[in-house]
């Protein structure tokens, strides 16, 4: 049995009744001896709505997918100046735009700042503990409708990529995806972030840069082996001594945070046990150059490039929706507009929508967004 434990949260007044938040402790078999050492008992939030203990009634069910560098617990705290995600239901419950479900927060953090809620031999199996553990961790606590047409996951950013994939290769359990601004378009989110991550990475080099003449793969032995492991996407030392250093910090930096967020990004798309630190680099760290083979396996994990091989799965999905500011900064607008044309092309039924905002502060989105899955997984 879960260790259950009702939170009454500090929150904003109101004058609408309010759900219960409810706090369960679950012990992960599946993140057991998870490569970065990430603890296996994680907190699963759950906000159930006003009444769930007077009725009998089954209900469906939304997972919530935060972005990188989030933890589904966050989403219930505080927040100063705006709504936590539990008031905002509240509100839209009590409004009549959000009919009654459970809404549930996982917690997939890890030492790289989050995950893309896939599998990763170099981070976790995070798609097996959300079909594989939580989803029956949930129906088995909570009064649910527990089939996959009552079941839906949406996110922001990363937890957006993450239920866009899910809604691929994991339809069996979900009938209802929402995509808030996901990674998309890998050519331009990441690629121009690379060179910025590449020179914040040089200063942890095991032997410092002089100045003077560059002395490339034509120098000495040790730099010419260097060379071979980087033309090979693997890491000559810099990316193991900047995390070591990293999680010895308390205070990253925002150039640590981009850093890590490439690296974390490179051991969900292209992992490799045999390779320091368990994956590779898409891109050789001297030169930026970017190494065909290696970059391939990243866009076979881009939702755009994934769209023709599993049409099939998504068109079996009772509701799809997409959105994202046409300001975003990481300009994922470019990407979220061909998956759309990708997802047209192919005949999938969905709906995209832009708005008047950036990356950042997108939450209110859910006011549209949750609504529709709601309805569409009753």
């Amino acid at each position: 049995m879960a260790n259950r434990k009702p939170t009454n949260l500090i929150g904003k007044q109101t004058a609408w009744p309010a759900g219960e938040v409810v706090r369960l402790q679950h012990q992960s078999k599946v993140l057991a001896d998870n490569p970065l050492g990430d603890p296996t008992e994680r907190t699963l939030t759950a906000w159930l709505p006003p009444n769930y203990s007077k009725s009998r009634r089954a209900l469906p069910v939304l997972f919530d997918l935060v972005g990188y560098t989030g933890a589904g617990p966050g989403h219930a705290n505080w927040s100063a100046f705006a709504e936590n995600v539990p008031e905002r239901l509240d509100r839209l419950h009590h409004s009549g735009k959000l009919p009654s479900c459970i809404v549930v927060f996982p917690d997939c953090f890890t030492a790289l700042g989050g995950n893309q809620y896939i599998n990763s031999s170099a981070i976790g199996r995070y798609a097996d503990y959300l079909t594989q553990e939580l989803i029956p961790f949930v129906d088995a606590e909570f009064r649910t409708l527990a089939a996959r047409e009552h079941r839906a996951c949406f996110g922001k950013s990363s937890g957006g990529y993450g239920a866009m994939i899910h809604g691929m290769r994991y339809s069996k359990y979900w009938g209802a995806i929402g995509n808030h601004s996901g990674d998309s378009g890998f050519e331009l989110v990441y690629g121009g972030e690379w060179p910025q991550v590449l020179t914040h990475l040089s200063a942890y080099r095991n032997k410092p840069q002089s100045e003077g003449n560059y002395q490339g793969n034509n120098a000495s032995r040790a730099n010419q082996k260097s060379e071979q492991l980087l033309k090979a996407g693997l890491d000559d030392g810099r990316v193991a001594n900047f995390l070591q250093q990293h999680w010895a910090n308390d205070r990253p930096s925002g150039d640590d945070i981009m850093c890590l967020m490439l690296l974390a990004m490179a051991a969900t798309y292209d992992p490799d046990p045999k390779a320091p630190n368990g994956f590779r680099l898409p891109v050789h760290a001297n030169t930026a150059q970017r190494l065909p083979t290696r970059w391939r396996r990243w866009l076979q994990h881009d939702p755009i490039e994934m769209v023709a091989k599993h049409a099939k799965a998504l068109r079996g999905l009772s509701a799809i929706h997409m959105d994202c500011g046409w300001r975003d900064q990481y300009h994922i607008h470019f990407g979220m507009r061909q998956l759309s044309a990708a997802l047209t092309k192919h005949k999938v039924k969905h709906r995209y929508q832009e708005f008047n905002g950036t990356h950042s502060g997108v939450d209110h989105r859910m006011d549209v967004s949750l609504p529709y899955l709601a309805q569409a997984i009753r």
